[in-house]
């Protein structure tokens, strides 16, 4: 290993031994055969890569294979996921979790070792690639996490957070726009924590890159405020590799791109540097060929030789010294700064703070009316005092999403270190999976805002959010029509039904201030995974805090907020966000028409789903089947809470650009079309037909 001192590395020796080469001919052949047993999988990228990927992890990345989450560790991120067998490879020669069994079993139901890497399923994966450039916008996200914990945690002679993140890139990685995205940022902020490989080796799918892609890559690093290196023969000179790694890990000024030169298929005779070894088995005549061709026996299959195994398991005694002197080095940074070091463990364990929640503000309705995205920056201030992890900021929208934090500082390269307001930029889809790196490093949460129609800017990472469970929190504010003037183009409509479509995504969309209130601390303390506000423009009625309160109901997901008098209603209305003051006021004219109905306010349908039967049937009485949804969206998804005998209102259709008022008259989303609708749909029932 090249061990570190501070920022200070040793040179390693690196020579072309006998022993180097058979280690990483053992990292190809044991992807191409666990491509091969599979009869799928990627094995090019693994054989042209074996060479730079032997080189860090024997001899300059600091991690300890008994220890995965070691905080003092590097981050390696393969953000070309689909070479997912290369890591795979390397964890299981390293020492970690990963038996030889695992790798036989790639790609199979319930193996350690799926199609692409995931985060919390495979030990040493630190996040789930595949989606191409999202890897990379991962490892800029945990570098600049890196460098906040370093800004509020670093002392003088006590230095606790010094580690790389590295990341391995392809081609197709850099034609993604949300790499561009991330790029940009990470070389505007001069991440110097931060060295990214671009495995050059020109092929695609479809055949050579230059089909589709023929620009100056390290110029455009270089115009991004980018180091950049080339190593010009990544398929044998280990000593120029080597050379360059050492650069690239000496500078911390700003970021790092090597670009490697390789042969995908390296060593294939005839698939090398062709789209043929890139996404499909090499086939076993060829898988023959190419073991002779690099002198590798052709059986038995998945050969890992003894010298070779002890080889690479020096990483267990490398790791274990390396995370005892990170220890040695925390005890005494304890004792000169406990309550610094208490923080530190708070924050990796990722508890939140004693008492964080005691500032948040209560709402009055007599304070008068307040849009959703208002309250939010208040309850976001009250809890950034209390909350120091708490780090993000917006895509170019801070004012219109009111979501900067007063007293935190802002995160700029030039300003005082310690500041947690992130500027993004004009950049959402990098904004998101730059979330998802932060919150995939630890020891902070972030947040990222935007309009929530710009949501699908940002999906792919919100996605990935989800599957990784990451600790997010998505402010969306603007949520509906009630955007008015701006007109269709920035009015949500089927947003709401396709984010609810995401497993494991808590989407909230809160009635007032009160549920803005409840809702934010249900995303702080929510740890498994994203959470999307989605809040309003236009001012609402502020709900009195006894109704939302009670009984935790927003942190249910759904509560009875106004009952019929006597608690034996004849309908439901059941709304959410800016609508639940549209059904209140439906329930008061129906109250004149002496029809008992009760509204529900369902903020967050996936912390309803996760309640009790009884709960959820008290909330929503199986024997009143006249019911009626309402929400100004898509109606997808409502018949599972109205039943095939209820109703929705809602828009199925685009916006229009007016006045808020008179979009929501035209488009149906009034008092008395919830009126009609319910009397509509209880007449139906009370006949034995449908509505």
């Amino acid at each position: 290993m090249n061990p570190r001192q501070g920022n200070q590395w040793r040179p390693a020796t690196v020579e072309n031994d006998a022993l180097a080469l058979r280690a990483i001919n053992t990292i190809r052949f044991l992807a191409v055969d666990a491509v091969q047993k599979a009869k799928s999988g990627h094995p090019g990228t693994p054989m042209g890569l074996a060479p730079l990927s032997y080189l860090l992890w024997t001899k300059y990345l600091r991690y300890n294979p008994l220890n995965p989450d070691w905080a003092g560790r590097d981050r390696f991120v393969l953000s070309c996921g689909h070479a997912s067998m290369l890591l795979y490879s390397l964890l299981h020669l390293t020492g970690y979790d990963v038996t030889l069994d695992d790798l036989r079993e790639f790609r199979q139901w319930g193996s350690k070792t799926p199609g692409h890497p995931e985060a919390g399923h495979t030990p040493g994966v630190e996040v789930t690639t595949g989606p191409l450039g999202q890897g990379l916008g991962n490892a800029v996200g945990m570098a600049m996490a890196s460098r906040m914990l370093a800004q509020r945690f670093n002392r003088p002679g006590h230095e606790i957070v010094s580690h790389r993140i590295v990341a391995l890139c392809s081609d197709g990685d850099l034609m993604e726009g949300v790499a561009s995205e991330a790029a940009s940022l990470a070389g505007f902020h001069r991440l110097g924590n931060l060295v990214a490989f671009y495995d050059d080796n020109r092929i695609t799918i479809e055949g050579p890159t230059d089909l589709a892609f023929r620009e100056n890559v390290g110029g455009r690093f270089r115009s991004y405020g980018w180091n950049v290196l080339n190593i010009a023969d990544g398929n044998t000179d280990l000593a120029g590799m080597a050379a360059a790694i050492e650069v690239a890990f000496g500078e911390r000024e700003r970021p790092t791109l090597v670009i490697v030169r390789t042969s995908i298929g390296y060593g294939s005779p005839n698939k090398q540097d062709t789209a043929g070894a890139h996404g499909s088995p090499l086939g076993e005549a060829e898988v023959a060929l190419a073991k002779e061709n690099l002198g590798w026996p052709a059986t038995p299959a998945f050969l890992v030789p003894d010298d070779v195994l002890a080889h690479f398991r020096e990483a267990l005694v490398r790791g274990e010294k390396a995370e005892k002197e990170w220890r040695m080095r925390f005890a005494a940074y304890a004792a000169a700064f406990p309550a610094l070091a208490l923080e530190w463990e708070r924050r990796m364990w990722g508890d939140l703070p004693e008492g964080w929640a005691e500032g948040i503000p209560t709402f009055l309705p007599e304070a008068g009316a307040m849009a959703t995205r208002s309250a939010s920056h208040k309850v976001l201030n009250a809890i950034a005092a209390k909350v120091p992890e708490l780090a993000g900021g917006s895509a170019d929208l801070a004012p219109s999403t009111e979501t900067i934090m007063k007293e935190a500082g802002e995160f700029l390269p030039d300003a005082e270190p310690g500041g947690r307001n992130v500027h993004f930029g004009v950049r959402e889809h990098g904004m998101g999976t730059i979330l998802n790196g932060m919150a995939r490093h630890g020891g902070v949460i972030p947040y990222g805002a935007t309009f929530f129609i710009f949501s699908d800017y940002m999906r792919p990472s919100i996605r990935l959010a989800a599957l990784m469970g990451c600790r997010v929190v998505y402010v969306f504010t603007h949520d509906s029509v009630g955007v008015g003037e701006d007109g269709p183009t920035h009015q949500p409509i089927e947003h709401l039904a396709s984010l609810r479509a995401m497993p494991n995504l808590h989407v909230v969309r809160p009635a007032d201030a009160n549920e803005t209130a409840a809702a934010w601390r249900m995303a702080l303390e929510r740890t498994a995974g994203p959470t999307a506000l989605v809040l309003s423009r236009q001012k609402l009625p502020v709900l009195p805090p006894s109704s939302v309160f009670r009984d935790d109901g927003v942190c249910r997901g759904a509560y009875v907020l106004e009952d019929a008098g006597d608690g034996r209603p004849d309908v439901l209305l059941i709304a959410t966000g800016s609508e639940v003051s549209v059904a209140l006021a439906a329930r008061e004219l129906l109250a004149e028409e002496g029809v008992p109905a009760r509204v529900v306010s369902m903020p967050c349908r996936e912390r309803f789903e996760e309640q009790e039967a009884g709960y959820r049937e008290a909330v929503l009485p199986p024997s009143v089947p006249a019911r009626v949804s309402v929400e100004a969206g898509s109606t997808i998804g409502w018949a599972r809470y109205v039943g095939d005998r209820g109703a929705s209102v809602g828009i199925d259709r685009f916006g229009a650009s007016a006045p808020a008022e008179r979009i929501f008259r035209e488009l149906g989303i009034t008092p008395e079309a919830v009126r009609d609708r319910a009397k509509s749909v209880l007449a139906a029932i009370r006949r034995g037909v449908r509505a």
